[in-house]
C-alpha cells in the first residue's frame, strides 16, 4: 500500500512523506485496519496524530516523550499523559500536577486533564506507540510505531537546535541516543507513575529548568497551568 497520507499538519507531512510510502508504515496501516475488525482502538482514528497537529514542526520547543497511549474508554486523544476534556486525569498525571505546584507555586486544577494548551506552545507531547488495543497495554507496541517517533526524534535533532527533551522512566530515557546533545537539553527522572515517583520524579524541577532553558536561549517559557 503507498501514497499513505495521513491527516497531518503539513510541516509534519513534508517532513515524515518517505515514512508515510514506506514498507514498513503500509504493513502497519495494514495491521491497524485488521486489529480494528476484532478491537476497539485508541485513540479514535483522526486523533492519532493530535500531537502533530497541535505542535507544527518548526513551532517544537519541548519534547515529552511517552511509551503507548492510555487504553481506558475515552482517555487517550493522542498527547502522551493528557486526557479528553470530562476525563478525570490518570495517577501519572496527577504527579506531574503535583511537581508543577511543588516547583512553581502553581495551583493545579486536578480534576482537568486536557494538555492542549501546553502543545499550542511548542511541547510536543508525543507517545512511541500512537495506537493501542482498549484495555490492552502494550498491544500495539512492535508493529512500526517505533520506527515512526523514532523518526521524528532524529529528525527534530537533526533539522532543530536548542530543543528540551524531558525524558522519563527508562523507555524514554533509552531514546537519548538518538538526541545530538551538543545541539539539545536533556532532562531525565523515573517516571511518574506511583511506582516509582518517589525515586526521583518529585523534586526533579523539570518545569522550572525548562523554563530557565527557554528564557537563557531567547525562547519564550511554557505556561504549565491548565485551562
Amino acid at each position: 500500500m503507498s501514497n499513505i497520507n495521513p491527516e497531518i499538519e503539513e510541516s509534519w507531512k513534508q517532513l515524515l512523506l518517505q515514512e508515510f510510502e514506506s514498507d514498513y508504515f503500509a504493513n502497519l496501516k495494514d495491521f491497524l485496519i485488521e486489529d480494528k475488525k476484532k478491537y476497539i482502538i485508541y485513540p479514535p482514528g483522526k486523533q492519532i496524530f493530535s500531537a502533530f497537529n497541535l505542535t507544527p514542526f518548526h513551532k517544537v520547543k519541548v519534547v515529552i516523550l511517552g511509551q503507548d497511549p492510555y487504553h481506558g474508554e475515552g482517555q487517550a486523544h493522542g498527547l502522551c499523559f493528557s486526557v479528553q476534556n470530562g476525563v478525570k486525569p490518570p495517577p501519572s498525571l496527577l504527579n506531574i500536577y503535583k511537581e508543577i505546584e511543588e516547583d512553581l507555586g502553581i495551583k493545579m486544577n486536578s480534576s482537568k486533564g486536557n494538555l492542549e494548551h501546553w502543545a499550542k506552545q511548542g511541547l510536543l507531547l508525543l507517545n512511541a506507540t500512537l495506537t493501542v488495543r482498549a484495555n490492552m497495554a502494550g498491544s500495539h507496541q512492535n508493529k512500526g510505531w517505533e520506527n515512526f517517533t523514532d523518526y521524528v526524534i532524529k529528525a527534530l535533532s537533526e533539522q532543530q537546535k536548542g530543543l528540551v527533551f524531558i525524558l522519563w522512566g527508562n523507555f524514554a530515557q533509552a531514546k537519548a541516543t538518538l538526541i545530538d546533545t551538543s545541539k539539545h537539553f536533556i532532562l531525565k527522572s523515573v517516571h511518574p507513575s506511583p511506582l516509582s515517583v518517589y525515586r526521583g520524579f518529585f523534586g526533579c524541577r523539570h518545569f522550572s529548568k525548562t523554563n530557565e532553558i527557554l528564557k537563557s536561549i531567547g525562547k519564550d517559557e511554557i505556561d504549565w497551568r491548565i485551562e
